[in-house]
């Protein structure tokens, strides 16, 4: 019965540590950070403008270039064709 109550008490503290935690924070960084990126070129006639992202994403230095349809597509600055891009099309 005392595990049971531990466990509980575990669970009750846990419940009310999430509701704590900002969570519309935590919205913003997963939207400004890439989960991936790019391998392949995009043409050029397909991207709208570039957001340059900060370095707490784990794929840093890395553009998200909104696409003409609203897509997004990540990329990493390091790359020569991205360099060449981040000349051409305008930021967001």
């Amino acid at each position: 019965m005392k595990l049971l109550n531990m466990v509980l008490v575990c669970l009750l503290v846990a419940a009310m540590w999430l509701q704590n935690v900002d969570s519309k924070s935590m919205h913003v960084v997963s939207s400004r950070c890439c989960l991936n990126t790019l391998e392949n070129k995009i043409a050029l006639k397909f991207i709208k403008c570039y957001k340059e992202i900060g370095p707490s994403c784990p794929y840093y230095p890395a553009v998200i270039f909104r696409l003409i349809k609203g897509r997004e597509s990540c990329a990493l600055t390091n790359t020569t064709w991205v360099q060449d891009y981040l000349k051409k099309v305008k930021p967001c």
